[in-house]
């Protein structure tokens, strides 16, 4: 597996913190920017990752600003992406049991490092459940097919 990772200025420590805990679990990734901390605008690099997702070049994703709130907004915008902002180890699990999630958003004003890292590993480590679960998430790909 290997995971786009994109984060702004808000998000950038917390992107590098779980960037080793992903070098320690030999996970690839490319990192997408930003590469400091100087301020910047989130849809640039919630762009280039949710891009990244949704046209298959990458299998996951995981997006990083202040609140998580932006970067959701513009990683839901393409198509096949089904970013979910989580702030705990339950809400990442059942992103991915229940709604096939394949971009996990993080907000670095609410999510400390430590936990961040427990929401990460649930999240890549939990299975999509699929049954009547896949129903749902058809009806979602369903719409997008609408929009297009």
């Amino acid at each position: 597996m290997k995971i786009a990772l994109g984060s702004d200025h808000g998000g950038f420590e917390l992107k590098g913190h779980l960037k080793k805990y992903l070098d320690k679990k030999k996970i690839e990734y490319e990192d997408f920017g930003t590469f400091s901390k100087d301020s910047c605008d989130y849809p640039d690099f919630g762009s280039k990752v949710g891009a990244a997702v949704g046209y298959g070049d990458f299998e996951k994703g995981l997006l990083i600003c202040t609140t998580g709130i932006g970067m959701s907004i513009t990683a839901n915008k393409y198509y096949g992406v089904r970013a979910a902002l989580c702030h705990n180890v339950d809400s990442a699990k059942y992103s991915r049991m229940h709604n096939d999630s394949n971009l996990l958003v993080l907000g670095a004003k609410y999510v400390k490092k430590g936990l961040a890292k427990k929401i990460l590993k649930a999240f890549l480590e939990t299975d999509f459940e699929a049954g009547r679960h896949e129903r749902r998430v058809n009806k979602i790909k369903s719409i997008e097919d609408k929009v297009l």
